[in-house]
């Protein structure tokens, strides 16, 4: 299944890291399949990476999908 993450509105729109959030969407997708829907995961990952903004470019995508998987099983308990 391809998971197509819709572009976000308003500054974040440009985001350089679109790419390896869509990356962490779709790994992040796969690794919760059946316990969480694709919509939580998108939306997740777009706050995680909102709250992470003032992080080097270099390490966001890491500490993205790291902060989104934390928080994904929690919702799961």
């Amino acid at each position: 299944m391809t998971l197509v993450v819709p572009p976000d509105s308003g500054p974040a729109a440009d985001d350089p890291a679109d790419e390896a959030v869509s990356a962490a969407v779709g790994r992040l997708s796969g690794e919760f399949s059946g316990r969480v829907g694709p919509q939580l995961v998108v939306r997740v990952v777009r706050d995680c990476r909102r709250e992470l903004g003032g992080s080097p470019v270099g390490a966001l995508p890491e500490l993205v999908e790291r902060l989104a998987r934390y928080r994904l099983d929690r919702q799961i308990g």
